[in-house]
C-alpha cells in the first residue's frame, strides 16, 4: 500500500505565501537545501491551480516582483519537472504539457484512494490547498508534515492553509531545526468527530 503525506511550508501563522516575499521567506539555509535534495522519490499530487502556477515556473514563468529564479528555485522546480505529478482536474485537458504529468478528471479521493490500495511507494500534495484537505477528511492522510518559516506574515499573507479543516489531533513523529531557524514538525494525523473534551452528548 502507498503511503499518504500531506507536506506543507508556512509562514509561522499558517500562511503559504505571502505578497511581495520571495520564495521560501527568502529565509533558506544550507541545512534546509540539503534536506530538500535528500528527499525519496514521490508521486506528486496536485490541483489545476497548483499545476498551473509550478508548470508556468517550469516553462520560465518568474513568480512576480523578481527578474530571475534563484539558484535554489530553479533547482526545485527541475526536481519536480523530472518527478512522477498525477493532476486531478475537470478544467484541464490533455495532453498536459510539464513532463511526466497524468491528468485525473474524476473524483480525486476516490482515486487517491485506489492509488494507495493498487501501489507502494510515497504519494505527496504539494501546495493544493483544497486537494489536501479533501484528502485529509476522508481520511487517507498517513502523515501530516509542516514546515514553518519564521516569519509572521499578518499584512501580507496568502492563503491561509488551515481555513476550512476539521478537527485534527496530531501525534507527533518527527521534528527537526534546520539552520537554527527553521522549524520541521511531522506528525499522525486523526480527523475528529467532536472534540475529545466535548461532553454534550
Amino acid at each position: 500500500m502507498q503511503e499518504l503525506l500531506v507536506d506543507f511550508i508556512t509562514s509561522l501563522d499558517g500562511y503559504a505565501s505571502g505578497d511581495g516575499w520571495p520564495g521560501f521567506w527568502g529565509l533558506e539555509g544550507p541545512e534546509f537545501l540539503a534536506w530538500l535534495g535528500e528527499q525519496p522519490a514521490v508521486t506528486y499530487l496536485m490541483g489545476a491551480n497548483t499545476y498551473r502556477l509550478m508548470s508556468g515556473f517550469a516553462a520560465g514563468e518568474v513568480p512576480a516582483g523578481q527578474d530571475d529564479f534563484r539558484a535554489e528555485e530553479a533547482e526545485s522546480v527541475d526536481q519536480l519537472t523530472r518527478a512522477t505529478k498525477v493532476v486531478f482536474s475537470a478544467s484541464l485537458e490533455d495532453p498536459l504539457t510539464w513532463a511526466n504529468s497524468t491528468l485525473v478528471g474524476g473524483d480525486a479521493v476516490d482515486a487517491v484512494r485506489a492509488m494507495k490500495n493498487d501501489g507502494s511507494g510515497l504519494l505527496s500534495t504539494i501546495g493544493s490547498l483544497s486537494l489536501s484537505r479533501s484528502l485529509l477528511r476522508a481520511g487517507l492522510v498517513d502523515r501530516f508534515r509542516v514546515v514553518m518559516f519564521p516569519v509572521i506574515t499578518g499584512a501580507t499573507g496568502a492563503e491561509r492553509i488551515y481555513d476550512g479543516y476539521p478537527d485534527v489531533a496530531l501525534d507527533m513523529v518527527d521534528s527537526r531545526t534546520f539552520d537554527g531557524r527553521i522549524q520541521l514538525v511531522e506528525y499522525r494525523p486523526r480527523v475528529l468527530d467532536r472534540p475529545p473534551l466535548d461532553t454534550n452528548g
